[in-house]
């Protein structure tokens, strides 16, 4: 018969087997263990239940509190990211005192995946004489702790510490099993979640540089859905004068502008060609007279597209009127050309307004001084017509919202 496995053929069937209470033990911790790394690999995903896996993790490993922590570089100050177990005021008098005085900041030296004690790092005798343990770990009743470095690079180390009580004893060699058996996990549910935060600043950052254009942004599937839509694109769908959203798919006012989209799209979808790789202009008239220009790109290719918002989309439809802005910071145009208020003033108005007649008639002053300035503008900047002025002024529009 196989060791801790018995009949008992009075208290049930025959052919049962029935498990000893060893074999209910290890099963039990078996099972426990199982979900323990489960919920280690959720916490990756969702930040907010670290407190509870720490918990899980101080149960399994045997001690009532765990700190997932950070320590800089040549510092002996440690900042916790995650803990359990500490209540806040321990918690504020480590953060603002006892930190600095932590001897803990010496597991930066250690191998990534070591299991330390306090007896690893510095001396013991020392440890209890000092303020840390004397003023901050003592009166909570913990005595030891385990602790093991997941990252070092050359910002920090961050490490994962199992307190250890009084009544529990010392870190044994049983403490060190279990924390080595959830390190691994611990430090790739780590690694996973900083990936996926560096992601998710990635596709924030890149909706809020969308956000900031004045033209309207849509990122569209072959099938004519908007996966994404920039604050000026959505104003475009709200007012509906040019383009409107139907059950999420991106619809024009214009049919014969629908579809070449629509044919566009789907050749984009298939890795079609689409006229030309760097897209198509297409002319837009609003439903109140308004014009406006569509330049659309296709996204199909062998570049890899950011991460997030644009996922599944195959083009990029750019919306925006057919009309000269004028440049948010005209000082710069002054600037780059040594203009004088007047002539900057004469440039904007020539821009605006017309010709010298009408610059003069607008402005109050008489043509032959707006001639004047307008010869002194061509000096300066190489212009020789005022269309030429226009040009200049429109390479200095700025792409970005109010």
């Amino acid at each position: 018969m196989a060791s801790g496995i018995q009949y008992h053929p009075k208290s049930a069937p025959a052919g049962t087997v029935v498990r000893s209470d060893a074999q209910n033990e290890r099963q039990s911790q078996y099972q426990k263990a199982s979900r323990l790394i489960g919920d280690i690999y959720d916490a990756s995903l969702d930040p907010a239940t670290w407190t509870t896996v720490l918990e899980e993790i101080a149960e399994f490993v045997g001690g009532p509190a765990a700190m997932l922590a950070f320590t800089r570089p040549g510092l002996a100050v440690v900042e916790s990211y995650h803990q359990f177990g500490i209540d806040a005021r321990s918690m504020r008098l480590y953060s603002e005192t006892y930190s600095k005085f932590n001897p803990l900041a010496a597991v930066a030296l250690v191998g990534i995946g070591q299991v330390v004690s306090v007896p690893d790092l510095v001396s013991y005798e020392e440890f209890c004489k000092g303020r840390f343990y004397q003023e901050w770990a003592a009166p909570q009743g913990w005595i030891d702790v385990a602790s093991a470095v997941l990252e070092k690079s050359a910002t920090g180390c961050v490490f994962l510490s199992v307190v250890r009580s009084r009544t529990a004893g010392m870190v044994d060699d049983e403490m060190r099993r279990r924390m080595s058996l959830v390190i691994p996990h611990v430090r790739r549910a780590a690694l996973i979640g900083k990936t996926i935060d560096l992601k998710r600043a990635e596709s924030s950052t890149f909706a809020e540089a969308f956000n900031g254009l004045c033209s309207g942004l849509f990122l569209v599937d072959g099938r004519r859905h908007i996966v994404h839509a920039n604050a000026a694109g959505h104003a475009l769908l709200r007012e509906g004068s040019v383009f409107r959203s139907i059950n999420g798919e991106l619809n024009a006012g214009e049919a014969q502008i629908n579809r070449i989209l629509r044919d566009t799209f789907a050749a984009a979808d298939q890795g079609g060609a689409v006229r030309s790789a760097r897209g198509i202009a297409l002319p837009l008239q609003a439903s109140d007279g308004e014009r406006y220009v569509a330049h659309l790109l296709p996204l199909k290719s062998d570049a890899h597209l950011p991460a997030g918002a644009i996922n599944g989309a195959v083009a990029a439809l750019f919306v925006r009127k057919a009309v000269l802005e004028a440049p948010s910071a005209p000082e710069v145009i002054g600037r780059s050309y040594k203009l004088t208020p007047t002539e900057l003033r004469v440039l904007l108005a020539v821009v605006e307004v017309g010709g010298v007649p009408e610059v003069a008639a607008a402005l109050g002053v008489a043509e032959s001084t707006i001639k004047t300035h307008v010869s002194r503008l061509y000096e300066k900047t190489g212009a020789g017509r005022q269309a030429d002025l226009v040009k200049l002024v429109a390479g200095f529009s700025t792409p970005l919202a109010d």
